[in-house]
């Protein structure tokens, strides 16, 4: 009996540490994460049920690995629906193994928190917002991004080209 609970004990535990989490937050809370980082960030807004979303995450993780050196942070924003969060968004990112800082953006009015990610944003998935607070680099992309794209751009936000 106690090697059952010893051995249920650690699987609890292994799956613990190595599960996804993904935080629901407002876009206020969006606003002060990305406000209050001390390093270069990558956010991404996506949602499951958008194929050019998921397609691109491949690449960020990608870059952002590359640039880890400068410990560039890729912040995966989900737009999905309330009865996707959370278990349908964490089934995909499972699927597709998906490494990054996961929230859940618990908002239904675009007018509102698209403005607070970027004034340009119309609401178009995928999108992305590239800030390094140190520099006062700050750029949107209101479209998928190509993996030269995404490069080239985590390489000016860092610095590096």
């Amino acid at each position: 009996m106690k090697k059952i609970f010893i051995t249920a004990c650690l699987i609890l535990l292994a799956t613990a540490i190595f599960s996804q989490t993904i935080k629901k937050v407002k876009i206020t809370e969006v606003e002060e994460y990305i406000k209050n980082s001390d390093h270069p960030i990558v956010v991404n807004c996506w949602a499951t049920w958008c194929a050019p979303c998921v397609e691109e995450i491949p690449y960020f993780m990608e870059t952002v690995k590359k640039y880890s050196e400068q410990k560039v942070e890729l912040l995966l924003v989900s737009l999905d629906f309330a009865n996707s969060y959370p278990n349908k968004i964490l089934e995909v990112i499972k699927k597709h193994h998906f490494d990054a800082t996961f929230f859940w953006l618990n908002e239904t009015n675009a007018d509102y928190f698209c403005p607070k990610i970027d004034p340009k944003w119309d609401g178009t998935l995928p999108s992305t917002l590239l800030v390094n607070n140190k520099t006062g680099f700050r750029k949107f992309f209101g479209r998928p991004m190509t993996d030269r794209q995404i490069e080239l751009e985590v390489g000016r936000m860092t610095g590096s080209k």
